[in-house]
């Protein structure tokens, strides 16, 4: 590894004691679902993102949840502080698309419809009120 790039990853690791997030890779949703369910929580309070996650009726939903409470038990762990009320919020939710798994479905007259079935990569950040 070059200097440059030794520094700079150096510099991400050092960003990344200080942040809080989680990440879901190939979740079995299609990337549209999901960002419909994680537009409802940007930039909410954690604690109000997880009420609105837990009574949602999308699939979508109880997979962000657990990645919700995954983030917050990252915040604890990093800072060894309790997550309060009103400290914590959801400062990003990136939906990006993954791989997505081709299949034929038979169709009339010797043909073959092809299925796409897509999934996508998560992240989460939270971020607290306090000033650092």
């Amino acid at each position: 590894m070059g200097k440059r790039k030794r520094l700079v990853a150096e510099k991400r690791k050092e960003e990344n004691k200080t942040s809080y997030f989680a990440k879901l890779n190939s979740c079995p949703t299609s990337p549209r679902k999901m960002r419909q369910v994680a537009d409802l929580v940007r930039g909410k309070d954690a604690y109000l993102a997880l009420n609105i996650l837990k009574f949602n009726t999308r699939e979508a939903s109880g997979r962000l949840e657990k990645l919700l409470k995954s983030a917050i038990a990252n915040y604890e762990l990093k800072t060894g502080a309790r997550a309060e009320e009103g400290v914590l919020f959801v400062k990003e939710v990136m939906v990006d698309s993954a791989l997505m798994a081709k299949r034929l479905r038979t169709a009339p007259q010797g043909r073959g419809y092809r299925i796409r079935k897509r999934s996508n990569h998560v992240t989460l950040i939270l971020d607290t009120k306090i000033a650092k």
